[in-house]
């Protein structure tokens, strides 16, 4: 017995039956169809939740409710969320005066005074009528729409539920301006997001209990239970749930199950630290899993858990300041107060100094001054550092040895400051072991979140790594002159001697790397790689990280020399000073211009697609296409290892992200890994492409050349288009055959996994071996649309094939696997059908044929059961005989292309009749019986079917398939109807079971188009999803 989508429902039922919740089965509950929540409920809750409110005030926190209509459904739900988190002010007449009041939805301090409901088959009218597989329910409202699919069936998954609740947000818009987030799930799989969250933004929960990193692969039930235990549902709900503002409209985000276990370990270690020594402790989570939201989330709770905190970000540099404090004003309504920023240091004074409570700071450390007077003694003052262990941190005096000058430990001057505040770093690269003064400053790690987590949880991509240092040609000289720049680099603390001396062989080191014939050797290398290996890698953006700023702009020149056409690909994003040469300024621009090119490059479609900086953008600048960085530039340890993780965003089709080293960072590398965790060293510590895709690469190249043995497809490389379109369609059908049955599902694997391998080593591969992963990629490419699913036509499948071939071995003729593009793939085409039979790819024409019928015989499954058997039993019967060896693949194509005949005049016979395509359905189902037809003359059946149709749409109530005295209502109707006719008594069971049948077919189909074969989908703009975790 197969476990069904069903069978799960029952299981997951039972497990909210366990954490306490109470399960109704939503058709049997009487309400109005035409509101998404449970109002009985609603007004019941409301009154526990509000005990000594009067009833007016909860009926007008109801009318509040149902009156969220205006605006998008992103802004609706913002409404209700905040009505959720922090109540509904009401106005009512009291029957003396108006008073004002706030009624509260939920008691979030009382789990129990709350009702807690699961409800499955609830249904909802409004654009649509739709049945969504589980709501969970708070106090009557539809806070979580949970959507299915079946865990035993191959041909569904967990994207497939996606795809399903975008379809809702459209057909049933209001049920999700109530909704907190969404769950799709298919056993294998489960994962949260919200109404904004793109698709790859959808989370897992990986624990119960906040231990991560639940092994097992099926963890239907951590997931479940970790979310929605009823305190911490709660906790979710109030805490970790916020709306972003941005640009495009708000973005909502869910905290991801990383950020919600250590903003708790956080807020713990800080409730100690107030009262003791204040070191908070270090909040290490990997770059681009979501740290600036994680700070968010901790400072909106420190409000509640701390009495009035004031809260003071610090970070140490301006670019960095503007980023963080962006994103805290993005934040502002969930952290109930506005952020400010410190633009001076007299203005930090004014902003500290007197101030008793609340408040949320903004600065740079640069901003704190030595004093005698401290700026505050309060001890409810939180200091928030971002990035907690550059240099330029320290306790300890540095005395001058030429001056006999005294300087302080910038760590040591904000203390003095704030003598009796509470320290926490947040960082997302580990504290280095040399590195004394962050622990003494902020005191151990309240947790980590590693690379290897990150990368598991698809919270961000792994980096890879390619030297193409050789390629510049670097004299010995040069080589040893990098190497003592990275030294002094490596030195934390650097004393005044030892910094002039670098300065001295920087300036030595710029005349070399910025030597024209470097410059050229370079920008002919880059182009090169580019052009042949990434310009068509998703989006194609790519960054170059200059060694300094006149390099940036000697680059950006003998780029373009070489690419006239490149002006609006190529930007040089730095900072400018006064001194600048004249013609800089046009290229470099004012502050405004910078942030117009930071949005351009940005949004994926837009034509800039090359990013030449120094310093700018390499700290929390996101870009999730990103997949390319070029170094030109030595860097070290947390600073290099926060410029590569630019490339480690997750964005759709992304493998991982590609850094190509001009400069030998190979070794910087290795030593900044020192700091990571174990795994981390073991998974991330050598991530060399040679050593590793391109391995992986040529072993499943192996395999693919495995599989295939015995098709011969050697004039792939020599041939023409020509030859390579007829051995695509050869090896396409090669792979169809009867015997690969077996094969093909480890081909279609193996192949993808081929194609994985080569995103990220391309520029490795000799020309043969880049023709034959073409060849099996352009043939992977084409099985997976003729075997999958969804609509496949002529001219997708050429343009497809013709833009992989141009990617790949720089084909730029067109490749015409079919004749005639115009023509769809049509059953009722007769040229197409005369091709097919025609066809020399025999395995193609059946695959073909059968992909078609089998569409065709599921259409009819929703509209006509008699002819949908009938046809499905022919298909069936055809294919199992092909299968076993009892037809040839000509026979079995003679036996469709009758099928498809046969398909092709049922459609007509309902015109010839005169009924439309819903009584023809009814026609079949009364006339299944062959002595039926003797009985009555045709006009008799046809009045008979037309009675029949009209009576069961008048009779057809709501859920009346769920509902048994609806059903039974129904049975009643229709033998009425049937004895009326003198239908012959030996056949009316039959007819009376398969016309309910047909009529369960008919309302589902109707109002649950559950095919996403002919899915509208929700169209929501890329730049308006932001992840569940996003820094």
């Amino acid at each position: 017995m197969p476990f069904t989508e069903d069978n799960y429902e029952k299981a997951l039922i039972s497990l909210f039956e366990g954490m306490g919740y109470q399960y109704l089965y939503g058709p049997n509950i009487e309400r109005d169809y035409y509101v998404p929540y449970y109002e009985a409920q609603l007004e019941e809750s409301l009154q526990t939740v509000n005990p000594k409110k009067p009833h007016a005030a909860i009926h007008e926190a109801i009318i509040k409710l149902r009156n969220i209509d205006m605006g998008s459904l992103a802004q609706r739900n913002e409404t209700f969320t905040d009505y959720l988190q922090h109540g509904i002010e009401v106005s009512y007449f009291n029957g003396k005066e108006i008073r004002n009041e706030m009624v509260y939805l939920i008691d979030f301090e009382h789990t129990d005074k709350n009702t807690f409901q699961v409800i499955n088959q609830w249904t909802f009218i409004e654009n649509a009528e739709k049945r969504a597989d589980i709501i969970v329910f708070v106090n009557g409202l539809p806070l979580v729409v949970v959507e299915l699919k079946s865990p035993s069936r191959e041909e569904t998954d967990a994207s497939e539920a996606y795809l399903q609740l975008r379809n809702y947000m459209k057909d049933i818009p209001s049920l999700f301006a109530f909704n907190m987030f969404c769950v799709m799930s298919d056993m294998a799989l489960s994962k949260a997001g919200t109404i904004t969250s793109n698709e790859d933004r959808y989370m897992d929960w990986k624990t119960k209990d906040g231990n991560y990193e639940t092994n097992e692969e099926l963890h239907y039930d951590t997931f479940f239970e970790g979310i929605f235990q009823r305190e911490r549902l709660l906790d979710i709900i109030k805490n970790f749930i916020c709306f972003s503002k941005e640009e495009r409209g708000s973005a909502k985000i869910l905290a991801g199950y990383h950020q919600y276990f250590a903003v708790k370990k956080a807020i713990e270690r800080t409730k100690h630290a107030t009262v003791s020594n204040g070191k908070i402790g270090v909040f290490w989570h990997t770059q681009g899993s979501g740290k600036s939201l994680s700070m968010v989330f901790y400072a909106h709770l420190l409000q509640q858990e701390l009495s009035q905190p004031t809260i003071v970000v610090i970070t140490d540099r301006n670019d960095l300041d503007d980023q963080l404090y962006t994103q805290f004003s993005k934040c502002k309504e969930f952290l109930r107060q506005t952020p400010v920023q410190a633009n001076s240091r007299e203005n930090l004074k004014e902003l500290l100094s007197g101030r008793e409570a609340n408040g949320i700071i903004f600065t740079t450390m640069q901003k704190f001054e030595e004093s005698d007077e401290p700026l505050s003694e309060r001890r409810n003052i939180i200091v928030m550092t971002d990035e907690a262990h550059r240099g330029q941190y320290g306790f300890e005096e540095k005395v001058d040895a030429t001056t006999g000058k005294v300087s302080i430990g910038t760590a040591r001057i904000i203390h003095n400051s704030l003598p009796n505040a509470s320290y926490i770093g947040f960082t997302g690269t580990p504290i280095s072991t040399k590195d004394r003064d962050t622990v003494e400053v902020f005191g151990d790690y309240i947790d980590i979140y590693d690379m290897t987590q990150a990368v598991n949880d698809g919270a961000t991509c792994p980096v890879y790594y390619e030297s193409r240092v050789i390629n510049l040609n670097l004299d010995d000289a040069t080589l040893q002159a990098l190497d003592d720049e990275y030294e002094l680099l490596a030195e934390e603390g650097a004393t005044t001697e030892q910094i002039e001396k670098s300065k001295k062989e920087m300036s030595h080191l710029e005349e070399i790397l910025g030597a024209p014939a470097t410059i050229d050797s370079l920008c002919q290398d880059i182009l090169k790689h580019y052009e042949e290996n990434r310009q068509y890698e998703l989006t194609g953006k790519a960054m170059i990280v200059a060694y300094s700023r006149p390099i940036a702009m000697s680059i950006y020149h003998r780029l373009l020399e070489l690419r006239p056409k490149w002006t609006d690909k190529v930007k040089v994003v730095m900072t400018g000073s006064n001194q600048d040469p004249e013609e800089w300024h046009d290229i470099i621009g004012n502050k405004q211009y910078k942030k117009e090119l930071a949005k351009r490059f940005k949004d994926d479609n837009d034509p800039m697609k090359i990013a030449i900086v120094v310093d700018m953008w390499l700290t929390g600048f996101d870009v999730p296409s990103l997949a390319t960085m070029y170094v030109y530039k030595p860097m070290s340890g947390h600073n290099l290892m926060q410029a590569i993780a630019r490339v480690n965003r997750v964005f759709n089709g992304k493998v991982g992200g590609l850094v190509v080293d001009y400069i030998g960072i190979a070794k910087a590398l290795r030593e900044a890994m020192r700091d990571y965790t174990g795994r981390d060293r073991k998974n991330f510590g050598n991530p060399d492409i040679k050593g590793m895709a391109f391995t992986k690469f040529k072993e499943k190249l192996e395999v693919c050349q495995d599989l295939f043995h015995g098709y011969n497809y050697s004039k792939f490389h020599t041939g023409t288009d020509a030859d390579r379109a007829k051995l695509i369609k050869g090896g396409v059908n090669f792979m169809l055959a009867t015997d690969k049955q077996e094969q093909l599902p480890l081909y279609m694997k193996e192949a993808a996994l081929l194609h994985n391998s080569i995103t990220l080593c391309r520029s490795l591969l000799n020309e043969e071996q880049r023709f034959l992963a073409a060849f099996f990629e352009t043939v992977r490419t084409l099985l997976s649309r003729m075997t999958g699913k969804g609509k496949v036509t002529k001219k997708e499948i050429n343009a497809r094939i013709s833009e992989l071939l141009k990617q790949s071995v720089k084909s730029e003729g067109v490749i015409n696997l079919f004749s005639d593009v115009k023509a769809e793939f049509s059953l009722f085409d007769t040229a197409f059908l005369d091709e097919i039979s025609k066809m020399k790819e025999k395995n193609i024409a059946v695959e073909l044929l059968k992909k078609l019928l089998a569409e065709k015989v599921a259409l009819y499954q929703k509209t006509n059961i008699v002819q949908s058997e009938k046809f499905s039993d022919l298909l069936n019967r055809s294919l199992s005989n092909y299968l076993k060896g009892l037809l040839t693949n000509e026979e079995v194509i003679q036996e469709l292309l009758q099928l498809a005949k046969e398909i092709a005049s049922a459609d007509s016979a309902a015109k010839e009749l005169g009924l439309t395509p819903e009584e023809k359905s009814f026609y079949d189902a009364l006339t299944k019986p062959q002595a039926v037809h003797d009985f009555y003359s045709n006009e008799e059946l046809v009045a008979m079917t037309k009675e029949l149709t009209d009576s069961l749409r008048k009779n057809r109530t709501i859920d009346w398939q769920k509902k048994e005295s609806a059903r039974a209502g129904m049975r009643r109707m229709i033998k009425h109807l049937l004895k009326k006719y003198h239908y012959p008594p030996e056949e009316a069971a039959n007819a009376l079971e398969t016309v309910i049948k047909q009529c369960e077919q008919w309302t589902d189909n109707e109002q649950e188009n559950y095919s996403t074969k002919s899915v509208k989908i929700y169209e929501i703009h890329e730049d308006d999803i932001l992840m569940a975790a996003e820094p």
